[in-house]
């Protein structure tokens, strides 16, 4: 058994109900179609008269006899009809029990689909449920190698390829297999002879129908990649629009995404075809075999009457009849090789390990008492070059750090070490004394507020938006929380208020506003260490002056971590340290930095700050 079909029983196992009813609806399905094709035998043998005439009932002698007291029985029931009530009462006995038949084939055929729809239907939506629950515990780190679009193509495309594929296995190995077992069975029964001939042809059929399907598994595997390429592109070309535009690139995109797109057509008609060639090339075959089995019944009918021919006829039926469930076959297991290459790329997923180290014996914190200490810190993202190197301060708790120094620095990679978004290679981090890899990482993050350059909103109401804050905040805290971030006078002047929707990205505000947003949100999260990555960097003058009046009320009582890139936002602050290539070349207030005359001062000058 396939290594991903294994790892798929878990989550069907969960719909075992399901499972089973649907076998068992199956099983019938499978008898009833057989039992369909045998009943059309009295009815042509009452048609043409050829039917037995027996006025004694039958008796039961056993399992063995069933076939002889079958027929005895039945045309013992047709000759009491014709002769008490007519012939047309005789004839619309024999349809009734193809109707009756037909029925039931169909009512358990609507039962078994009604089963594996709540079967297929529910794996989907624990797949996608637990893909999501993987993907947003996922570390940073493993985004920063991935295309956002190829883990949405897994989540969207991927997963429903496997919902629409896999569950063919239920059909392929028991529906259509039983269908043709109880028909063969039935045609051994009528003529043991004639279906050994026919048994020759099938190793054959068989033989070609596997070679088509052979390369399928790979090439659905490429499209499935070319289709998270796709997404990755329309992704990309949505999030920097302005961007395309602003530099008349829409050709470059068109053309790249157009590439993207033609690929997917080669590789989309190689699986069509193959995949359409399954139900032709397997129907083509059955019918190859049924003309062989007209030529050789034939004889049995003609020459050596040993088969009557209403029979034949009947057993031509059952011969056909195991043409569908043939083709339903081929083109399922055609269908499950794709499913097998989309479960890879979502099991590659739902495989993948948080590499950030994990502790079991992790300590709840929910208090900040003493200080912040970065010892001996060394980090390189990936395999490349060191950020930071043999990095070491302390960050008494109610002070203000700033960190300055030119773009690659090392400075926003601090605040991705303290909330773990990335784990150090060497050195130590440590709160209160405690490392922080000893500290339950929701805890950690729960005595951290961020503010990052880019203000991250989301297209829902304000209110739900500072809600992430703090999910039991009232509406009152929320207002104070937009105060104190100097956001409440541009709020109270929409027109819903706090319910206001923001648009995707907050994109009916201006910088400022969802940067102040974005402050109220940290705000109403109320922790003792603030984090501020270049929170006012891509801000005009005039909603710089807003937000850093923000940021100060904000930063009133509390440890802040400034990491800024204007030196206008930091005068205030208790510690500047100035970087330099992942080292610390100057530390100290403003005015002892500026004294100083190096690194700083110069910095200052080259912003014109005086």
């Amino acid at each position: 058994m396939d290594n991903n079909l294994k790892k798929l029983i878990p989550f069907a196992l969960v719909y075992k109900k399901d499972i089973i009813l649907n076998i068992v609806y199956n099983i019938f399905y499978a008898l009833f179609s057989t039992l369909l094709m045998v009943s059309m035998i009295p009815t042509l043998n009452v048609i043409f008269g050829l039917n037995k005439k027996i006025t004694t009932e039958p008796t039961f002698r056993g399992i063995g006899e069933i076939k002889s007291f079958s027929e005895d029985y039945l045309n013992y029931k047709v000759t009491q009809l014709t002769e008490n009530k007519g012939f047309e009462y005789a004839i619309i006995f024999v349809i009734s029990i193809i109707i009756i038949t037909a029925f039931l084939k169909n009512i358990t055929n609507y039962f078994a689909s009604y089963h594996v729809t709540r079967l297929r239907n529910g794996v989907l939506k624990d797949l996608r449920e637990k893909l999501y629950h993987t993907i947003i515990y996922l570390p940073i780190s493993y985004y920063s190698e991935k295309r956002k679009g190829d883990v949405m193509s897994r989540m969207l495309g991927d997963v429903n390829e496997v919902k629409n594929s896999f569950f063919q296995v239920l059909e392929l190995v028991v529906r259509e297999p039983l269908t043709i077992l109880f028909s063969i069975v039935t045609m051994f029964v009528i003529s043991a002879k004639l279906t050994l001939f026919v048994f020759l042809f099938i190793p054959i059929s068989g033989f070609l129908i596997s070679r088509v399907g052979k390369s399928l598994k790979s090439k659905s595997t490429k499209s499935q990649e070319e289709n998270g390429l796709q997404i990755s592109i329309l992704d990309e070309t949505l999030s920097g629009l302005k961007v395309v535009k602003g530099f008349n690139a829409e050709d470059k995109f068109i053309s790249k995404f157009n590439a993207s797109l033609n690929k997917l057509l080669r590789l989309s008609n190689s699986i069509g075809n193959k995949n359409n060639l399954a139900s032709p090339l397997s129907e083509f075959l059955g019918i190859l075999t049924i003309t062989v089995l007209l030529w050789y019944g034939g004889q049995l009918v003609i020459v050596d009457k040993s088969l009557a021919p209403t029979t034949f006829i009947a057993y031509i039926a059952l011969a056909y009849t195991i043409l569908t469930p043939a083709k339903a076959i081929s083109r399922a297991s055609y269908q499950v090789k794709t499913g097998l290459a989309a479960a890879e790329r979502v099991f590659s997923v739902l495989e993948e390990t948080n590499n950030l180290e994990k502790n079991s014996n992790a300590l709840i914190k929910n208090t900040f008492d003493d200080k912040i200490r970065l010892e001996n810190i060394n980090f390189a993202y990936q395999n490349d070059e060191s950020v930071l190197k043999n990095f070491s301060i302390d960050i008494p708790k109610g002070k203000t750090i700033a960190l300055v120094g030119q773009s690659g620095s090392g400075k926003s990679t601090i605040a991705n070490l303290l909330t773990r978004f990335y784990d150090v290679n060497e050195g130590t981090i440590s709160i209160d004394g405690i490392n922080i890899k000893d500290i339950e990482i929701h805890s950690l993050r729960g005595l951290m507020g961020l503010v990052t350059q880019d203000s991250i909103l989301f297209n829902d109401s304000i209110k739900n938006n500072l809600l992430i804050g703090k999910s039991s905040a009232t509406d009152e805290e929320i207002i104070e929380a937009l105060k104190i971030a100097n956001a409440y006078e541009f709020v109270k002047e929409l027109p819903e208020g706090i319910e206001t929707s923001i648009g995707d990205s907050g994109s009916r505000l201006s910088g400022g506003q969802k940067q102040r947003l974005s402050i109220a949100r940290a705000v109403l999260k109320n922790p003792p260490i603030m984090i501020l990555d270049e929170a006012t960097s891509a801000l005009d003058t005039e909603s710089e002056k807003f937000v850093q009046v923000a940021l100060e009320n904000m930063m009133q009582n509390r440890t802040s971590i400034v990491i800024a890139h204007r030196l206008s936002t930091i005068q205030k602050a208790d510690t500047i340290i100035v970087m330099q290539k992942g080292e610390i070349v100057e530390q100290g207030t403003h005015d002892e930095l500026l004294e100083k005359n190096g690194t700083y001062s110069k910095l200052v000058m080259m912003q014109s700050f005086e």
